[in-house]
């Protein structure tokens, strides 16, 4: 991928992981007191942020190298 696609894919991954987080803020206040399987929701949506935020500290690391002194 070009550094351009990178940078494309990196902001569609922020994107994706802030809506995910709005999501489950939504889902954590109707849920209080719920049913579980709103919790089964819930959880299931952590985990897809968490994989969303693993590729976007790679796609960081690809544009951003790190730098030896």
């Amino acid at each position: 991928m070009t550094e351009q696609e990178l940078r494309k894919r990196l902001e569609l991954l922020k994107t994706e992981h802030r809506d995910l987080d709005a999501a489950i803020n939504a889902l954590s206040e109707a849920a209080r007191g719920s049913a579980s399987a709103d919790m089964l929701q819930i959880a299931r949506l952590k985990k897809r942020k968490l994989r969303l935020k693993d590729q976007i500290a790679i796609i960081e690391d690809t544009l951003l190298p790190d730098i030896i002194a």
